[in-house]
């Protein structure tokens, strides 16, 4: 995890990898398993370096480091058939030498994309405002890979809806006025899987949350004024309910000298009439 962290600082553009090399060479020398793999996901990280390096020595380690973690893959560990397989002619050999090459490109791609909306959420997460008390380093990348796995699980890709929806939790967990939000998810109170399928109006923070409940509030009263518009009465029967609770309200529909139309609406029952 340490070398993991270290060689993420070295991926971006223009970013000092003096010590890139080094940290390689350490890697082959440790004993890495499919776990060590899937839990550190270390193979993205160094396939990211091998992209944006210029260093050919940097490049051919990670391409070496890469072509072994492959290994590991249970795909390739599966029982081989007691059939013997046909010598391959060496330009079979080569076509399936480039296929290799561009599957574990292909696969890699995804990962890459992931990966960085992993490291944006632990970003988010961790914040600004300092970690609670007893909150650590290591349960903070678990928490995480478990929201980016969550939001993976819905989508089944890394299509446009899962990066919004991963921009959507980042925005709210990064808000200033929506500190509720993060710390709930960092004590346990708000699970991953459950903030992974939050919607927008359910994570805004209390502020926005009260400016809604008064735009809706506010959309309800002008509805009822534009209802009740009018001059009340009760000198007017409904003819539906027979009750004497009406509005009125006059209306020139007809030439100037004609009397003008009465518009009448029982408030009791919402029955609507006019007088001409």
């Amino acid at each position: 995890m340490s070398i993991r962290k270290s060689l993420e600082k070295m991926t971006g553009e223009d970013s000092d990898q003096t010590q890139a090399l080094d940290l390689l060479n350490t890697l082959g020398g440790l004993k890495i398993n499919l776990s060590i793999l899937t839990n550190t996901r270390i193979g993205m990280t160094v396939n990211a370096l091998r992209k944006s390096s210029k260093d050919e020595e940097i490049i051919a380690v990670a391409k070496s480091l890469i072509k072994t973690w492959k290994k590991f893959v249970p795909d390739s560990s599966e029982k081989k058939s007691e059939t013997p397989k046909p010598k391959e002619t060496p330009k079979e050999e080569k076509k399936d030498k480039r296929d290799d090459e561009r599957s574990k490109a292909n696969s890699f791609s995804g990962d890459e994309v992931r990966s960085r909306c992993r490291n944006l959420l632990l970003a988010a997460i961790k914040g600004e405002a300092g970690l609670p008390e007893g909150i650590s380093e290591d349960s903070i990348e678990e928490l995480a890979t478990s929201l980016e796995e969550e939001i993976f699980r819905q989508f089944k890709s890394t299509n446009p809806k899962y990066k919004n929806h991963v921009r959507s939790r980042i925005f709210n967990l990064k808000d200033k006025k929506n500190q509720a939000l993060r710390e709930n998810f960092l004590l346990g109170i708000l699970t991953a899987e459950r903030l992974a399928k939050m919607t927008s109006e359910e994570m805004a923070n209390e502020e926005i949350k009260k400016q809604r409940e008064q735009f809706v509030k506010d959309g309800i009263n002008d509805s009822q004024l534009s209802q009740v518009q009018g001059t009340k009465t009760s000198l007017l029967k409904c003819n539906k309910c027979g009750k004497r609770d009406c509005t009125y309200s006059q209306v020139q529909t007809r030439s100037a000298d004609e009397p003008m139309t009465t518009f009448v609406l029982c408030n009791n029952c919402g029955n609507r009439w006019k007088f001409c």
